[in-house]
């Protein structure tokens, strides 16, 4: 209190925060300048006083690099950002390993980790955990890294308007829009009257209706191969209502190789919004990352896959 810092032209209070310490800084979440609370990017002026509040808890946001202006700010800012996602990743990358650990029969054990670490040239199992986390590197690359036995050729990309076996050329063919079946899933054929066949998932409870009507049903399976990122699946989350979170949510998407095609809030709160969001996977596998990346968010809260029985055809 009451002491002089000397700061560059445009400086905001972050700069001020981070100038009186680095703690200080990263747990600011607003300010007053001459006793007037203002923005944290308002840009300060020569001889007046401002007040930083802190809050335990609170860590750096990505958006403060583009406020702040000194270089010990923007450094801080960045280790702390450094920190926080290799927590995140290799929270994550356990998640991942696990998952395909018991999808080959076997166990994601510290040992395992650190084995497939040296022999990729990673230090530790930890940094192997975090490019695991970050999409750096695929659960298959590790296990085919432990296990050669495991490596097959590279499949054939699949064709994204032939997608499944079945149905005759001339037929055409979709996804039911109520389940959204993915490559990797049990499904069956349902025939329309002017629109083909409609691909639904085993488990769609549309297909109650079409019990007593045996000649409508086609037997179908996947195509072989690598299908293309086509396949749109609704997720509906509850999140947070805080700044940034939203930005890390569309990004863990990205950093699992996927697309946003939609989203639109359902509710808002307070302290939280439910939203759904489309993302196109390629298939059931692509579909678990996702879903397991966005689980390990602490602001996440919930998350399933939305299936809406009004949409069905």
């Amino acid at each position: 209190k009451g002491v002089v810092i000397q700061l560059p032209r445009g400086a905001t209070p972050l700069d001020f925060a981070f100038a009186i310490h680095t703690r200080i800084g990263n747990s600011t979440v607003s300010a007053k300048v001459d006793g007037i609370r203002v923005p944290l990017w308002t840009r300060l002026k020569n001889g007046q006083s401002v007040e930083i509040i802190t809050a335990e808890g609170q860590r750096p946001q990505a958006s403060w690099i583009d406020i702040v202006v000194t270089g010990r700010a923007k450094a801080a800012i960045r280790r702390s950002l450094r920190e926080e996602d290799r927590g995140r990743f290799i929270k994550l990358g356990q998640e991942l390993a696990r998952a395909a650990f018991d999808h080959a029969g076997s166990q994601a054990t510290d040992k395992a980790l650190r084995t497939a670490a040296k022999m990729l040239g990673l230090p530790d199992e930890l940094d192997l955990l975090e490019k695991l986390g970050s999409a750096e590197l695929t659960a298959r690359k590790v296990l085919e890294t432990l296990y050669p036995e495991l490596q097959t050729a590279a499949p054939d990309e699949v064709d994204a308007q032939r997608p499944v076996l079945g149905v005759s050329p001339d037929q055409s063919v979709r996804r039911a829009p109520c389940c959204q079946p993915v490559p990797g899933e049990r499904i069956v054929g349902i025939t329309y009257r002017g629109q083909g066949v409609v691909i639904h998932a085993i488990d769609c409870p549309a297909l109650a209706e079409y019990e007593e009507q045996p000649d409508r049903w086609v037997d179908l399976r996947w195509q072989a191969g690598r299908h293309a990122p086509v396949n749109t699946v609704s997720l509906e989350l509850t999140i947070s209502n805080d700044a940034g979170v939203l930005g890390r949510i569309c990004t863990l998407i990205g950093e699992q190789k996927a697309n946003i095609s939609d989203l639109h809030f359902v509710d808002r709160k307070p302290d939280f919004y439910k939203l759904v969001i489309d993302v196109d996977l390629r298939d059931l596998e692509h579909l678990h990352m996702v879903m397991t990346a966005l689980e390990a968010e602490t602001d996440v809260a919930q998350i399933a896959r939305h299936r809406d029985l009004g949409r069905k055809p």
